[in-house]
């Protein structure tokens, strides 16, 4: 769980999380990631003490998918699914992400914004700048999927091991990135309807926003089709 000035709602935020793992009856933990936070974030999320949750924080700022990345190299579990802190979507949907992943035999499943059963409440903003983006991810990499950037995703243990370490961006385009190396290296993706509550907000998407998730977009074509980076790292 990634975290980022979440400092009202990061306790409760940790608590729900975890009450709802520990009514499936499965082996869990919790490991969040207080990305750099201005506010009490950090202190917030620590005040909740139980041996399976570990709070870590970076120093400063450095985007979502390098806390991602440190939570990673702190998990055990032979599963790992990525939820945004923030919790406009909410845990609970891990059981239909773990469902297709068992019943369609996938090593990865994306909470898809574009799923036909998704249920959006969903700024009209929002919807224009991820249908656009969807349109450029098709032209340029022909990914066969509808949605990258939803805040869930449930991967199986060797698929972060396999690319992890490959994944340059650590901001906006992050998962782009991390969903096209695991297509390109022959894993399983599918995508799973969704239920999302943006709760009347717009984010934090500025112009410099957009301007930056299309360079980061174009750099990952340019690694991946012209210098063939990916295929050079071991």
């Amino acid at each position: 769980m990634p975290m980022y000035n979440e400092e009202l709602y990061a306790a409760a935020n940790i608590l729900e999380t975890d009450d709802y793992f520990k009514k499936t009856g499965i082996s869990y933990e919790i490991i969040v990631v207080d990305d750099g936070s201005l506010d009490l974030t950090y202190t917030k999320a620590t005040s909740v003490k139980k041996e399976h949750i570990k709070i870590h924080k970076l120093p400063k700022n450095q985007g979502k998918g390098q806390a991602l990345k440190e939570a990673f190299n702190i998990s055990t579990g032979d599963l790992i699914m990525f939820l945004d802190g923030d919790l406009d979507i909410k845990p609970e949907q891990f059981q239909i992400l773990f469902k297709i992943m068992n019943e369609k035999n996938v090593d990865v499943v994306i909470g898809s914004k574009r799923h036909p059963e998704s249920i959006l409440d969903y700024p009209l903003k929002r919807k224009i700048l991820s249908a656009g983006y969807f349109f450029i991810v098709k032209i340029l990499f022909g990914l066969p999927l509808r949605d990258t950037q939803t805040g869930i995703k449930l991967f199986k243990r060797e698929v972060l091991e396999k690319i992890f370490h490959r994944v340059l961006i650590k901001r906006y385009a992050f998962d782009l990135e991390l969903l096209i190396l695991a297509h390109h290296y022959g894993f399983k993706i599918a995508e799973s309807p969704v239920v999302v509550n943006y709760k009347g907000k717009f984010g934090h998407i500025t112009l410099k926003t957009i301007f930056q998730i299309f360079w980061d977009t174009m750099a990952i074509f340019y690694r991946l089709y012209i210098l063939r980076y990916y295929d050079k790292i071991k």
